[in-house]
C-alpha cells in the first residue's frame, strides 16, 4: 500500500512539474510589447551606424525578460521592394519560432518566403542587446515579420569562446 501511495505521489509530482515548465517556457514569462513608433521598426540603411524609422501599421509584439532572443513582431507596411533595398540585407536569416498563441508569426512560413525570395531580411538593429542583433523581415506583399538572432559575438559570447577585439564591450550590470 505504501508503494503505491509513493507511486502516485511521484507521478503527480511529475505530471505537475512537466505542466508547469510548459506553461512558463510557453506562456508565463512572455509579455505584449506596446508600440514605440520610431524604434519598432526601424532598418540599417547600407553604410549607416544607426537604424532609422520606417512606416508601419498594425504593429504587434511580444517579449520576455528571461532571454534577449524572445522578442516576436509584426507589422504591415507600404514599403516596396525598390525602398527597401537602401537597406542592409541579411545573408542566410533563421527566423526564431515563438509561442503558437501568438498567431500573426509563423516561423516556418517566414522561412519558406525568405527562401523563395518572397520576402528578404535585413538589419534593424545591431547588438540591440550584447551579441543580439534585431532582425526584420518583409514580404513583397507588405507584411513585416521582427526577431532577435545572436550575431558572431553572441555566439561566441555564449558558447564559451574567446569573444576578441571585434566585438564591443560587454555592459556590466
Amino acid at each position: 500500500m505504501t508503494g503505491k501511495f509513493l507511486v502516485l505521489i511521484l507521478v503527480l509530482s511529475t505530471a505537475l512539474a512537466g505542466a508547469g515548465m510548459y506553461y512558463l517556457q510557453v506562456y508565463g514569462f512572455y509579455y505584449d510589447v506596446a508600440p514605440q513608433p520610431g524604434k519598432d521598426v526601424a532598418l540599417l540603411a547600407k553604410g549607416a551606424d544607426r537604424p532609422a524609422p520606417i512606416a508601419y501599421t498594425a504593429f504587434q509584439a511580444i517579449d520576455a525578460d528571461s532571454s534577449p532572443i524572445r522578442y516576436r513582431a509584426c507589422f504591415d507596411t507600404d514599403l516596396s521592394a525598390d525602398d527597401l533595398s537602401a537597406y542592409q540585407p541579411v545573408e542566410n536569416p533563421e527566423p526564431l519560432t515563438a509561442p503558437t498563441w501568438f498567431d500573426c508569426y509563423d516561423a516556418v512560413a517566414i522561412g519558406d518566403a525568405l527562401a523563395s525570395g518572397q520576402a528578404q531580411a535585413f538589419i534593424g538593429t545591431k547588438n540591440v542587446h550584447f551579441g543580439v542583433d534585431r532582425i526584420v523581415a518583409v514580404t513583397t506583399g507588405g507584411k513585416g515579420y521582427v526577431w532577435h538572432a545572436l550575431n558572431n559575438c553572441g555566439e561566441k559570447a555564449y558558447d564559451g569562446t574567446v569573444v576578441g577585439e571585434e566585438c564591443p564591450p560587454r555592459p556590466e550590470n
